[in-house]
């Protein structure tokens, strides 16, 4: 069957083996990105089609004639038109599971940098600091241990649970949240209510999907409710954070700080307000939490593994509960 990789270059770094792919069906074209002038072109006589951020809209969807598959290389789905691929009988799957070590690592290096102040640290060593202090182990800065500390996860899919054995390996205490809005009378066993999770803990790590109904999850009135020591963690979708509220918070010092590795709007402009913030409170990483490169590489054999369910007529990772009234939801 034709395949065709519309954005190779998203998922690696020449790093990764692309032999799986290439095991299950041929023949392959790999283009490292494409653009919406260029879809028509790549796509007409494909049979399956491989994107992660290549944006497939109703147009190209029916105006590739021969497509069968769509294999999106990550978990969200909101870049493809379920819709037009329902109306084409197309099968769309995406890829789950892969980037749970990636997470949760990248979670606690946040919350170590933070908490050690490393970014200061650094500073100092880098700027001869070390090297004109009186004594051989400067203690210009704090440094906390995540022992004893309270961590708060939002969101208990896979990556929170990944998340809360790690931090009780540490020797935190987890909270786990309640949906927010649940009234404390219905709060599920094991669980804690929102509003009692973000006034108790050190740190909120967030860990859900981006609805409608969880965009600005966190917002003024949440970051008046956390303790001025908290941190904010969010590996999971910039829109689940009101990032003017979030600034207002760190300017402030409503919270001790946050790190971040997604924005609302993604690449950010240059003078995005959180990006210009000059204090080492805030930790911004280019939304990297999941892509260790053994992430990556899994990427591409869930890849191949749904490619060879698919033709061979078995069960695979196909998205079938993503149309409601119409609306696809990453």
């Amino acid at each position: 069957m034709r395949s065709v990789f519309l954005d190779f270059d998203s998922v690696t770094r020449g790093d990764i083996d692309r032999s799986a792919l290439e095991a299950v069906t041929s023949p392959w074209i790999f283009h490292g990105d494409t653009d919406s002038t260029q879809l028509a072109e790549r796509m007409w006589d494909a049979e399956i089609i491989v994107t992660n951020k290549t944006v497939l809209g109703r147009d190209a969807i029916f105006a590739a004639n021969k497509l069968k598959l769509i294999c999106i290389s990550a978990t969200g789905y909101n870049n493809i038109d379920l819709v037009a691929a329902a109306e084409r009988d197309i099968a769309v799957c995406n890829v789950r599971g892969y980037a749970t070590q990636s997470v949760t690592q990248h979670v606690f290096m946040l919350m170590l940098t933070l908490t050690t102040n490393f970014v200061d640290y650094q500073h100092l060593v880098k700027s001869g600091g070390w090297q004109a202090s009186r004594f051989f182990c400067p203690l210009d800065y704090s440094i906390e241990e995540l022992t004893g500390r309270t961590l708060g996860i939002i969101g208990y899919g896979e990556l929170g649970r990944a998340v809360a054995r790690v931090a009780e390996v540490f020797g935190m205490r987890v909270l786990i949240a309640e949906h927010k809005g649940v009234a404390a009378a219905s709060v599920r066993a094991g669980r804690t209510a929102f509003e009692e999770v973000l006034a108790q803990a050190d740190f909120i790590s967030l860990h859900c999907p981006l609805f409608p109904e969880t965009a600005n999850l966190v917002g003024e009135r949440e970051f008046e409710l956390m303790r001025p020591s908290a941190y904010l963690i969010n590996t999971a979708r910039g829109g689940l954070v009101d990032e003017t509220a979030l600034l207002q918070s760190l300017q402030s010092a409503q919270i001790a700080g946050a790190a971040i590795d997604v924005l609302q709007r993604e690449p950010p402009e240059a003078d995005h307000p959180l990006l210009v913030y000059p204090h080492s409170n805030l930790i911004i990483t280019p939304h990297i939490a999941w892509a260790s490169r053994s992430a990556r590489q899994r990427v591409l054999e869930l890849v191949a593994e749904n490619i060879d369910n698919f033709q061979h007529a078995r069960d695979f990772n196909q998205i079938t509960d993503a149309l409601k009234d119409g609306v696809c939801r990453n």
